[in-house]
């Protein structure tokens, strides 16, 4: 009653006031108060709100691969990056006894972090696992994978579960931007404990896939698009492991200009395991004619001339939805100027060498004659293709630094500057890490993309989180790390898939006439390496005048000395750059016995954010209750 009579003591002193023609309402202390924190707390629900609205619902997972190639087992998964959480589902079709999934460096099963679910046939439990240099599976002393549902369907089991980007646990795997390496193993027979599992004698594989997908809006498609689909004509997959396949597409007479501004995947039914990456190029307008060509990309019947045919349109690989050019940009086709002609190129990965499989995959792009307000550009970043840049053989870490220099930024970029938007990084089978940075008057400034678990099987056009704008004067510097363990010979820079490259195809606007912005160690310089190892070694190398630089490598006795001192030319030399024009013309200037852009200071290096649990689960697997199956 009491606060009854206080309400009706206000609003006559409201309407008094008012009636004395006061332009508001003189309110007391405690209303005013009252009122501002009211309005504080409904600030908050409503951020609490928005901030929710960004995260996907824990039962939706608009990201999807099949893990192994029989596609028995099924990865569902979501990003949350106001929680800095995943969440996974892991669909088995002919659930057994249990399975292994997890995570490791390269997709080895040797200090991994792993999920596992086992039955000894007549309970099952669920557990945060590692495993040690040996395989042998732990239980964690701290569970980051937390299960959030298991439940049979008559098509299978369904297990769904979350863990954090980054835990307080040194056993854990730090989930981060770039490649990420899945593991999985189904167990065939019942186990009594976890440490009873024999990984070495399960059926297990590897997945490749971007799990951190940015978090980006998807643009608004213009109407009146059109379709083309690139596809290859109903082939027979070859009875063998790995398979690239080059198929050559012709566009229409008198085809006009046109921006693409979406392409996606068109995956042959039941071979969504098998058709791992695809490839879209456009040929140089510099031949009229190319042959048209089907069959195996390493074929010695394929052409020479479609080596010409390295202009990339579109780049998919498993795992990646439909990519989305940004609104106000295309990517422009056909028209004048441009080759008609177009080699689709798919990698099949067939592990358990399927015979008579067909297929008929390939991309589909979205194109409209509406031009947009800019043309997308892809320019060339890192090493130029030369032998002069080598790996020593036997090296587990050999960094490789590619440069587009200051120098060519302010010649050949308006002073508006360009927008990366998006990146394609490439090394071959040796690659293990590649990074470009961005960097201005001297210090770095942003990276434009990171990969600290490359690799070369699993390459694909990446949205960036964040458009970088590269300005006249600024300077993109690339770097690859490779790994040289297996071979015994250096391992030169070239064209050949046992040769090596280290590129970053950046996709930008406005469109330049930049195409190529690399670097490759001078050549006068690294004679005078060959001069050097051959004065202080006993054994003689190849320096005569008429040895190439490849047999010159090949001759150098790869000592420790040798290898130092090739690690620091490459750290100090002076450099040739190649700042070209589409047509391979270089922008006018001085481009030989350039000094390595000066940089002094560094990003810091990104390290994992975490809080300590403060009350860790039980070192123990939870019992879980999988129910019968029940029809839905």
């Amino acid at each position: 009653m009491a606060k009854a009579r206080s309400t009706s003591a206000f609003l006559p002193s409201m309407q008094t006031t008012r009636s004395r023609g006061s332009p508001c309402p003189r309110f007391r202390l405690r209303e005013v108060a009252s009122m501002y924190f009211t309005m504080i707390m409904v600030f908050l629900i409503i951020l609490v709100v928005a901030l929710q609205g960004t995260a996907p619902r824990e039962n939706y997972f608009p990201y999807k691969v099949p893990l192994d190639p029989q596609q028995l087992l099924e990865l569902s998964w979501n990003v949350s990056y106001p929680q800095q959480v995943v969440h996974f589902q892991l669909f088995v079709k002919e659930p057994k006894f249990g399975l292994l999934f997890g995570m490791s460096d390269r997709g080895e099963f040797e200090n991994a972090d792993l999920v596992v679910l086992w039955s000894d046939g007549h309970s099952s439990y669920f557990g945060d696992a590692w495993s040690d240099e040996k395989g042998q599976l732990h239980m964690d002393s701290q569970q980051d994978y937390q299960l959030l549902k298991a439940h049979r369907t008559p098509e299978g089991l369904y297990l769904v579960f979350k863990r954090a980007f980054s835990t307080c646990d040194p056993k854990d795997y730090f989930i981060e931007d770039g490649t990420v390496h899945l593991i999985y193993g189904i167990l065939e027979k019942p186990v009594h404990s976890l440490q009873a599992i024999d990984i070495s004698a399960i059926h297990k594989g590897l997945q490749r896939v971007q799990l951190l997908k940015p978090n980006i809006s998807t643009p608004e498609l213009p109407n009146g698009m059109k379709t083309m689909e690139i596809r290859v004509p109903d082939i027979v997959i070859p009875s063998q492991e790995t398979t690239y396949w080059c198929y050559m597409v012709e566009l229409p007479d008198s085809f006009p200009r046109h921006h693409i501004v979406m392409y996606e995947p068109v995956i042959t039914a039941g071979n969504e395991a098998i058709v791992h990456h695809m490839e879209v190029f456009q040929c140089a307008a510099e031949f009229d004619s190319f042959p048209h060509y089907n069959g195996p990309c390493d074929s010695k019947m394929k052409p020479d001339r479609l080596n010409y045919c390295r202009h990339v349109l579109a780049a998919w690989a498993m795992g990646a939805q439909a990519f989305y050019y940004p609104e106000e940009a295309g990517l422009a086709f056909g028209g004048p100027g441009s080759s008609k002609y177009l080699r689709l190129e798919v990698h099949y990965h067939n592990p358990l060498v399927f015979q008579g499989r067909r297929d008929s995959s390939g991309i589909r792009l979205y194109y409209t004659g509406t031009l947009r307000r800019y043309d997308a550009g892809i320019m060339e970043l890192g090493l130029v293709y030369t032998p002069v840049m080598a790996i020593p053989p036997g090296e587990t870490n050999f960094l490789l630094t590619g440069y587009c220099t200051d120098k060519c930024t302010q010649v050949a970029l308006p002073s508006t500057g360009i927008h990366i938007f998006a990146s394609q990084l490439h090394t071959h089978l040796t690659g293990r890490k590649v990074v470009t940075v961005l960097s201005r008057d001297g210090r770095e400034r942003a990276v434009v993309n990171a990969d600290n678990h490359y690799s070369p099987h699993f390459q694909e056009i990446r949205m960036l989180k964040k458009v970088v704008s590269v300005f006249p004067g600024d300077v993109l510097v690339t770097t690859c790390t490779y790994n040289t363990e297996d071979r015994n010979q250096a391992t030169v820079g070239g064209f050949s898939i046992t040769e090596e490259m280290c590129v970053n195809y950046v996709h930008y606007y406005p469109q330049t006439q930049l195409e190529l912005c690399k670097s490759a160690v001078d050549y006068g310089y690294l004679q005078r390496y060959f001069n050097l190892v051959n004065r202080f070694n006993d054994e003689e190398i190849c320096t005569c005048p008429l040895a190439s630089v490849t047999q010159q490598f090949s001759s150098v006795p790869w000592n420790a000395f040798n290898r130092d001192v090739l690690k620091s030319l490459y750290d100090f030399a002076p450099i040739s750059m190649h700042c070209n024009k589409s047509s391979a013309v270089r922008f006018p200037g001085e481009w030989e016995k350039q000094p390595l852009p000066r940089i002094t200071g560094v990003l810091p290096e990104p390290a994992p954010t975490c809080q300590p649990t403060l009350k860790p689960l039980p070192a123990s697997p939870a019992l879980v209750n999988l129910g019968r199956v029940k029809a839905e």
